[in-house]
């Protein structure tokens, strides 16, 4: 499906009610990684951190990371969340290849903190109060190198190269409610609770929240309804943002080009989307997996 020509900012606003919801990756400092033993230095040789638990190789098994679970709960607290006196992980099935395991080992419905807040104060001083909707724990991927082609994607490579030594990464993922009546300034409010949740969590001491190292990650999840209709839009995801400028552009960005193919008569299409930073737009991944594509269930490793 081609792009049609975007509609004008002002008019997208006038007519459409934009739906936001935000989910917010935060790799954590622990001197190991979130199941296993190996070091987690950032800018290692490749493939010289690993070892065969978070290799996936067969018969090796994890062993919780006690400091990440300590962090878990700091950030937890931080965003004012319910912290869950029980919890577990559990097991999300799905194939890529910087995912040794075939899996990743993830929290789904007990996550260890949830139902938070966050308020979030915007350049001409008024305050939105974002829902947290849960923080939760899992592991990093590891990281792919696509060498070759025009845009360093997958598609149109020669060949790609896999680094392993971000696998199991410890990381907690805080995912906001959708975020209602942001209007004109949805742009704006992603971008000032981008910034705000950065200012919390350093302070902390959990993590640097370095985006330019991907050690804050940012994915970006925009529905359009009808003005007023109250109904809710197909969302998209734009995946791993990596700026705070860049999480601005890219609400900006979605909601023109959503806008422009719902009124050329098209369907906006679930599915994942990259920001191209040099343009300011977003390009088409793959389609939105829903909870039942991933077959949770409760990890067989490790104990609640």
């Amino acid at each position: 499906m081609s792009t049609p020509v975007l509609v004008a900012y002002d008019e997208v606003v006038e007519r459409f009610d934009p739906m936001l919801g935000l989910e917010v990756h935060v790799e954590l400092n622990t001197h190991t990684k979130m199941f296993c033993g190996c070091p987690t230095a950032f800018g290692a040789e490749p493939n010289t951190q690993v070892c065969p638990t978070c290799l996936g190789l067969p018969g090796s098994l994890p062993v919780v990371n006690r400091t990440a679970v300590e962090s878990a709960m700091r950030i937890g607290l931080a965003l004012h969340c319910e912290i869950a006196p029980w919890c577990r992980f559990a097991r999300k099935n799905y194939f890529y290849p910087d995912m040794p395991k075939n899996f990743q080992t993830s929290q789904y419905d007990e996550p260890i903190a949830y139902n938070g807040y966050l308020d979030v104060t915007l350049d001409d001083g008024t305050v939105v109060r974002v829902g947290i909707e849960r923080a939760h724990m899992e592991e990093d991927t590891g990281k792919s190198l696509h060498v070759g082609g025009a845009t360093g994607r997958i598609h149109g490579a020669e060949y790609s190269l896999l680094d392993y030594n971000r696998a199991g990464v410890p990381l907690i993922e805080i995912v906001t409610k959708m975020i209602p009546d942001t209007g004109a300034r949805a742009p704006e409010v992603a971008r000032a609770y981008g910034t705000a949740l950065r200012a919390l969590v350093k302070p902390l001491g959990v993590s640097d929240v370095r985006m330019d190292q991907g050690s804050m990650r940012c994915n970006v999840n925009l529905s359009l309804s009808p003005k007023g209709s109250g109904a809710l839009g197909t969302r998209t995801e734009t995946k791993n943002v990596n700026s705070l400028r860049s999480v601005e552009r890219a609400v900006r960005y979605e909601m023109t080009r959503q806008a422009a193919v719902l009124d050329a008569g098209e369907a906006i299409v679930q599915e994942t989307r990259h920001f191209e930073e040099q343009s300011g737009t977003t390009r088409a991944g793959r389609r939105k997996e829903t909870s039942e594509d991933y077959r949770y269930f409760p990890e067989p490793d490790l104990v609640p």
